[in-house]
């Protein structure tokens, strides 16, 4: 037997590959299917089965292209109603995978169709479970994301969740590991734990929503409190997941074209892309190209992606370091962003040999700051940071205009102010 946890840290987002006797199952892949090709061609192991905990709203899945290329079957949980053809298991119902044994334990709570995978080893025994986003480590899944389905409210799904931990997780041996599909810095819920998996009997002592005597009407209490509004392209994400969406392979012949200072300025002016600079926050203030936004791939990459561009169908034209633009038009495409028209061949150093205009902006320490505040030269101070941040401490005078939010409060700003961005 082979459990295998394939962490990607800029999602926090967590797959898995089992395999037993040249038989595969994979778990909640993401867009990109070489990765598992190349695992399994390695492993010498076919493809039986692609596991959907739940219609994931953070990121778009893996699961038709690798199905397409592998012959594996899609399997969700009760009550998955797709676009395309899958297999939807019943509570309770066992799958085999050479000589293991996966028990199908439906844990709505999370969204109606989540779905925990129960693996069992060789010799019966209660091995693992593959929650999805019903359990993660220290936290649970937020009950909201899927809210609209019918007159279903996030006090019905919290309740869903109360009972599924409690009738179909929480009875499971001390012993079982858990394997999340989330940890720390995913949007799915308030506040995981940095690791990424754990035992089943340590969460229990230590995860609040666990706890042994904590009444359903104390959970529900807790697991809804204090929820900020879901990232905006979380419902576009899921209905992806559920209706389908092109080959990753069409995406990245598209996006990853090099483009010369010229044609790139045309696809802007005749596609109306978006230019997008992915380059270190310190290059880009030097020089970048007038109305380009900045969003490092370095950093939370995708969150922010769908945090700041609000239209899938954007079209993109991208800024990047030299050799990653096939990264950045995957990375854009694990969250729904498909439109990448190509890159800067050359750079903003080729930009600015044609003959065309940059931008800078300027950067200032504190101190800087604080003597043009003192001056009146810094009337307006703008605090880029989430409310919560805002209200443990900022500066005075200074105004919350989250970056989360920048689309919807531009409209608050004067183009003929001098602002200052914290």
């Amino acid at each position: 037997m082979k459990v295998e946890q394939i962490y990607t840290g800029c999602l926090a987002q967590g797959a898995y590959y089992i395999e037993s006797a040249g038989e595969a199952v994979i778990i909640d892949p993401l867009r990109e299917t070489q990765p598992y090709l190349d695992k399994l061609a390695k492993e010498g192991a076919t493809l039986k089965y692609i596991f959907e905990t739940h219609f994931h709203a953070d990121f778009v899945s893996g699961h038709l292209d690798l199905a397409k290329k592998t012959g594996a079957t899609i399997v969700y949980g009760p009550g998955a109603t797709t676009s395309f053809e899958k297999y939807e298991t019943r509570d309770g119902e066992e799958l085999k995978v050479g000589k293991l044994t996966f028990r199908v334990l439906h844990t709505p709570g999370h969204t109606p169709e989540s779905t925990t995978f129960l693996l069992l080893d060789e010799a019966g025994k209660e091995y693992a479970i593959f929650t999805g986003d019903t359990l993660f480590i220290g936290d649970v899944g937020r009950p909201d994301l899927a809210q609209k389905v019918g007159s279903v409210t996030k006090e019905d799904l919290a309740g869903w969740l109360y009972d599924s931990l409690r009738s179909k997780i929480m009875p499971l041996p001390d012993h079982v590991l858990v394997y999340p599909a989330h940890g720390a810095g995913s949007a799915c819920g308030k506040s995981m734990s940095k690791e990424t998996w754990d035992t089943l009997g340590n969460q229990k002592r230590t995860n609040y929503a666990l706890r042994a005597d904590m009444t359903r009407e104390e959970f529900i209490q807790e697991v809804t409190a204090g929820l900020l509004p879901p990232p905006q392209y979380f419902a576009k994400n899921a209905m992806l997941n559920k209706q389908g969406y092109g080959s990753i392979d069409e995406v990245l012949n598209r996006g990853a074209v090099a483009l010369s200072p010229d044609a790139f300025e045309m696809v802007v002016e005749s596609e109306g892309a978006l230019v997008l600079d992915t380059r270190h926050q310190d290059e880009f203030t030097k020089d970048f190209i007038p109305n380009a936004i900045f969003i490092g791939i370095d950093g939370d990459f995708a969150p922010w992606v769908g945090a700041l561009i609000p239209d899938l169908m954007q079209p993109i034209v991208l800024v990047c370091d030299e050799g990653r633009a096939q990264e950045v038009v995957t990375r854009l495409a694990r969250v729904g962003y498909d439109n990448t028209l190509g890159y800067l061949q050359g750079g903003v150093s080729a930009w600015q040999a044609a003959g065309k205009e940059i931008d800078t902006i300027e950067s200032i320490t504190a101190t800087e700051l604080a003597q043009r505040h003192a001056a009146g030269r810094a009337a307006y101070i703008l605090d880029a940071r989430k409310p919560t941040e805002f209200l443990s401490q900022h500066l005075n005078d200074a105004e919350n205009f989250p970056l989360d939010y920048v689309n919807t409060n531009m409209y608050k700003l004067n183009r003929n102010n001098t602002y200052h961005v914290h």
